[in-house]
């Protein structure tokens, strides 16, 4: 009777997979507010109010330069832009955070005010994992918090298999990594022998601030500053944790599957 329940509850319920990408993007919460935005030419010379409370010391600007936010090292409190009294930081409510490039998370220069989104793969890599990508996932120091939201993924309501795209136990049988965590000293061993052990040619993923950067942790002479000093990163995905969608649409993205980026 139980399971005659169930099933009826399943099929009143329908499918419970979201439409994303061929329909409407999920709402972020309200207290995430998407990627930030910087437009240095707001700043006041002298004016350093948001680098005074960015916990990981994501904005500088250097005498002469124009201001600079880090994304990479950047843990979206939120804090700098409540108190940019200019509004030259700003959120914009935009999910798409995934980069190639460690340089494309840099800020305020003319004409980078937001972050450059990635690119998908090279055509031949693409005929190789464009229909079927896995990753094995290297938890190198993360505090749960990435790894949680990398699990969510897999639930029913984003079904990531439903791209091809899983996670496996062995790195023999991966086509990348996906790493999480600042790359305590610890670990570092531990993921050089994983990426080794991946079958070329290889994919390796930066996944939250502490692997682009060291997050929170910035600066402890126990890990290496993320996971780029140890393995080349071929896409980054920032935040603190970076949310489900974000980083469904770095997959997406390195894969060439988003419609944005056909045609």
């Amino acid at each position: 009777m139980y399971i005659f329940d169930t099933l009826m509850n399943r099929m009143r319920r329908g499918c419970q997979t979201m439409a994303y990408p061929h329909g409407p993007a999920p709402a972020l919460p309200d207290r995430h507010g998407g990627a930030l935005r910087l437009d240095a030419s707001a700043c006041p010379a002298g004016c350093d109010a948001c680098a005074e409370v960015c916990p990981t010391g994501a904005i500088s600007r250097q005498p002469g330069s124009s201001t600079t936010l880090d994304l990479g090292r950047c843990l979206f409190c939120g804090a700098c832009t409540k108190t940019c009294p200019h509004g030259a930081v700003t959120r914009t409510s935009d999910h798409r955070l995934a980069v190639r490039r460690r340089d494309d998370l840099l800020l305020g220069k003319p004409g980078e005010e937001e972050l450059r989104l990635a690119e998908a793969l090279d055509k031949k890599m693409k005929s190789l994992l464009g229909r079927s990508l896995r990753l094995r996932q290297v938890s190198a120091g993360g505090c749960c918090a990435c790894e949680a939201d990398i699990n969510v993924l897999g639930t029913i309501g984003w079904d990531l298999g439903r791209f091809g795209i899983q996670y496996v136990a062995s790195p023999r049988h991966a086509d990348g990594v996906l790493i999480t965590g600042p790359v305590t000293k610890g670990m570092e061993l531990a993921l050089r022998k994983t990426w080794e052990a991946v079958p070329e040619p290889r994919i390796a993923i930066a996944l939250g601030a502490c692997a682009i950067s060291g997050g929170p942790f910035i600066g402890h002479p126990q890990h290496n500053g993320g996971a780029d000093p140890v393995v080349p990163i071929d896409l980054y995905i920032p935040g603190c944790p970076p949310h489900p969608l974000t980083i469904l649409d770095g997959f997406l993205r390195l894969l060439g599957r988003l419609e944005e980026q056909k045609g």
